[in-house]
């Protein structure tokens, strides 16, 4: 059974859009495309489901040391995060998230590299399940896994903002080989 937590979020605008963050006293731990009521109430049910409240308090200022470091990622001044982090999922999908974390800026790994790293050469299907419940998107750079033919596959932002995301970082693309 999980604790209860206060949920504080914020929103950033940034160049592929709005954000809005997430975090409880012990990190961030929720990062959504988009603001407004939809996001909110897709935040509460989330947070319903992990963390037993769907108390949701607006505080930009709780979430100022992440904000400054995801506005120093779009303006090309930082290639590492160092956020604290709360990540709620099952133990498979956070040796998934721990190797996302792996990938270094600018690069870029298969589903099937992914799964080989955490020992689980076969699950490239649930790599790709769990890449797409990664709750702190960008951080954790689910965007830095593409298909194993080198085609944009998969991202819960939508294909246009992984693509975003990989030319700021200037990651080798085949963009002919992209699918979408």
């Amino acid at each position: 059974m999980s604790a209860t937590f206060n949920i504080y979020y914020a929103e950033l605008e940034t160049p592929v859009g709005m954000l809005t963050l997430a975090r409880t006293t012990m990190g961030l731990c929720a990062i959504d495309f988009g603001w407004g009521e939809s996001t909110l109430a897709t935040l509460a049910a989330w947070a319903r489901k992990h963390f037993l409240t769907d108390r949701l308090i607006h505080d930009q200022e709780a979430l100022r040391e992440e904000k400054e470091q995801l506005h120093e990622y779009f303006t090309g001044n930082r290639t590492r995060f160092q956020c604290e982090l709360h990540l709620v999922g099952t133990p498979f999908q956070k040796r998934v998230w721990q190797a996302l974390l792996t990938i270094p800026y600018g690069e870029v790994r298969s589903y099937k590299e992914i799964a080989q790293q955490i020992g689980t050469p076969k699950a490239v299907r649930a790599v790709g399940g769990a890449n797409n419940k990664n709750p702190v998107p960008i951080i954790v750079p689910c965007h830095r896994v593409i298909g194993s033919n080198w085609a944009l596959v998969g991202y819960g932002g939508g294909l246009e903002i992984k693509r975003q995301l990989l030319l700021l970082e200037q990651a080798p693309l085949n963009l002919e080989a992209n699918s979408v």
